[in-house]
């Protein structure tokens, strides 16, 4: 598994925002949080991840955020990192692995 993660993040902006619009308990949290997001490469919403988000919509029903981050992992041949296996499990040829797995 180890090959799974790279020396370098790359984070989708909608994560940047998901992430960062959460109310942590703890300043701790919120600047390890702050320093992982600053560390990685922020990947934008281009052409390719929008058209890619819309035949995900059509395909599964996905909240538009996760719809973003779950098109920018296909068009950019990454696999997600997430906890949340269950908003993803629906995109077709998405390769998702639970951090907590690792």
């Amino acid at each position: 598994m180890s090959n799974i993660v790279d020396d370098h993040s790359n984070i989708s902006v909608i994560t940047k925002m998901e992430a960062l619009g959460y109310n942590f308990k703890t300043n701790e949290d919120q600047n390890t949080t702050e320093e992982f997001i600053n560390g990685s490469t922020l990947l934008d919403i281009s052409n390719e991840v929008v058209n890619k988000t819309i035949v995900i919509r059509k395909s599964t029903k996905i909240d538009l955020p996760d719809a973003i981050i779950g098109a920018t992992a296909l068009v950019n041949n990454f696999i997600l990192i997430t906890s949340n296996l269950s908003d993803f499990k629906n995109i077709q040829g998405l390769k998702i692995v639970d951090p907590n797995n690792l």
